[in-house]
């Protein structure tokens, strides 16, 4: 079968999804087609334009049995410019919508990315979202936004896109599951703390995260101060994927809180990130934008105890034990924060203290995988 995967959007955990698949489905003749992960507005509304008439147009013009495309897609348009694609069956994964960002963030204030994700929902033949936070949270928007129309707007968008959606998350790389690799991280980094057992070394905390807005760095850098103000024997490593502009938080956090840092920035390899996961102690998320959080789920899977906020995904996928009180003020937040952390340390001292492994491995989940596509296949013939 030969199959077009399309990455409009090509971040991190774009990436990490479509590798994953293809590396999974290798019986597939696999044709990718990706956009580099910047100027977002642009790439969302020209990406169909970039490729249609650009020179991957060819590509575009040769036959399929399948198309899977992420929601950043302008997939409406795509299939208008290249007809051919419009009998092709489509699979579009929601790896995020455009109805869920934070409104007190500076990007995405304008409507029209979140009509493009209504547009490539309605054109697909199936949606798969990574949550059903993300789906739901879609729907509630997409009503939202309908409703504000002034007419003309038919009365069963919603129920057109609930038909054909189901959840199915990003799986986690087998090299990323299981506590393996916190045996083989001891002494590989943060190595000034190898030779201390637990009762004498610093909690060590990891934050990994795109380095925007909507990850939390004002809460990030209110966290640290209330550590330090507790007199907090930790040390932090902060790791994610940096773009043009950076919340000035971060320049604040390395230049005022340097003697607490252990690591800062992106890593240079995918096992270095690994190996700084499996050596924490903690994975501290402070988001205010999340839609499956991998990063957590790999730092869950090798052992690494998770503090996340009381909202978003993350009450879909944790217990009450991993949550701290969200959607306070900063200072309370980073209180309940806090509190956490050291109420989750002083049982990781005192007691053989590890959270159960959440299987989300291609193992477990490449059968949900391959009846999605088999269903597509089936329609078509």
């Amino acid at each position: 079968m030969k199959i077009l995967l399309l990455s409009a959007y090509d971040a991190d955990s774009h990436q990490y999804w479509r590798k994953g698949l293809v590396a999974n489905f290798p019986q597939h003749q696999w044709q990718v087609l990706t956009l580099a992960a910047r100027y977002f507005s642009w790439r969302v509304r020209g990406n169909s334009l970039s490729w249609a008439f650009g020179e991957q147009a060819a590509i575009l013009k040769q036959d399929y049995d399948l198309i899977i495309a992420t929601s950043m897609t302008d997939l409406s348009a795509l299939r208008g410019f290249i007809p051919s694609l419009a009998s092709i069956p489509t699979l579009v994964y929601f790896h995020e919508n455009q109805f869920a960002y934070p409104t007190s963030t500076k990007a995405r204030t304008n409507v029209e990315p979140q009509i493009l994700n209504l547009y490539t929902a309605l054109a697909a033949d199936q949606l798969v979202f990574n949550s059903n936070y993300n789906l739901q949270t879609l729907l509630t928007g997409a009503e939202q936004l309908l409703n504000k129309l002034p007419d003309q707007v038919p009365t069963n968008i919603i129920a057109l896109i609930k038909a054909k959606a189901t959840v199915l998350p990003v799986p986690l790389i087998e090299s990323a599951t299981g506590n393996q690799l916190a045996t083989a991280a001891i002494s590989t980094v943060w190595d000034q703390y190898g030779n201390l057992n637990i009762q004498q070394r610093p909690l060590l905390i990891a934050w990994a995260a795109r380095w925007e807005y909507d990850k939390g760095p004002v809460k990030l850098l209110a966290i640290v101060k209330e550590l330090v103000a507790r007199r907090v024997n930790f040390r932090l490593c902060i790791m994610g994927q940096k773009f043009r502009q950076v919340p000035s938080e971060f320049a604040t956090l390395q230049s005022e809180y340097a003697e607490y840092i252990d690591q800062f920035g992106y890593t240079e390899s995918r096992a270095e990130y690994q190996r700084w996961l499996a050596q924490a102690d903690i994975f501290l998320s402070t988001a205010i934008h999340e839609f499956q959080g991998l990063s957590v789920l790999e730092a869950f899977n090798v052992n690494c105890v998770p503090a996340l906020p009381n909202r978003l995904v993350y009450p879909e996928l944790f217990a009450s034990q991993y949550l701290y009180a969200a959607d306070l003020d900063l200072a309370t937040e980073a209180r309940a924060a806090c509190q956490l952390m050291i109420e989750q340390w002083e049982m990781l001292k005192n007691a053989n203290y590890f959270p159960a492994e959440l299987d989300l491995s291609w193992k477990k989940l490449k059968p949900s995988y391959q009846k999605v596509i088999d269903q597509l296949l089936i329609a078509r013939h």
